[in-house]
């Protein structure tokens, strides 16, 4: 064997030697970056969807518009208190014995919407009635005017709301007894917090 076939045979073997390990680090870095690329693709899948996930979840300030708490014994027997939520007016009202006498004796099946003045009650945490606190929407069930009542010094024909826009009556427990609304007053969805707190919501 001539001595430049021995060198060539060697220079190859280190050329082999050289190239091989090159290989095998640029399969490991392509091998790499392939499983980083993919991770980041996952986490961003995973921001993305809690992105997604959290605006479908109602904001603080969202909630805390959609329900409010109310001091009732702030409110003058017989008188009323007015409050908005979500942009939607409710009455608070501090019945007087007599308006609770008047709205527990009439004759329910003589009524436009017939309710009994203990179904528009809700008890206290106690499961007995506090009837001298009537709570009701503030819109008119005729057109959704909001009517006036003891803080405005007319109560109607039946000692409750008046609505001015079309002339509806409700009496002391919101129920419609004269005039186009053709319902009573709703009671909106609340509940007792304590003896003196009502949390009403929508």
């Amino acid at each position: 064997m001539h001595l430049g076939e021995i060198l060539g045979q060697r220079t190859g073997r280190v050329s082999d030697a050289q190239t091989k390990p090159h290989e095998t680090v640029d399969e490991d870095r392509r091998d790499f970056i392939h499983i980083a690329t993919a991770a980041t693709a996952v986490a961003g899948a995973g921001a993305l969807a809690y992105v997604f996930v959290d605006q479908m979840n109602a904001a603080s300030d969202t909630k805390a518009a959609s329900s409010l708490d109310v001091d009732v014994s702030k409110v003058p027997v017989g008188g009323e208190i007015r409050v908005l939520i979500g942009g939607q007016p409710f009455f608070i009202r501090h019945r007087t014995s007599a308006e609770i006498r008047a709205a527990q004796s009439v004759d329910v099946s003589s009524l436009p919407d017939p309710q009994s003045d203990e179904e528009r009650l809700v008890p206290m945490q106690s499961g007995e009635y506090n009837a001298a606190i009537l709570v009701t929407s503030g819109s008119c069930t005729h057109l959704g005017c909001v009517p006036v009542g003891p803080a405005q010094g007319n109560t109607g024909d039946f000692g409750g709301w008046y609505c001015p826009c079309h002339g509806s009556h409700y009496d002391t427990s919101g129920r419609i007894r004269r005039g186009p609304a053709p319902s009573n007053l709703p009671v909106p969805d609340y509940n007792w917090v304590s003896p003196a707190v009502i949390n009403i919501s929508l």
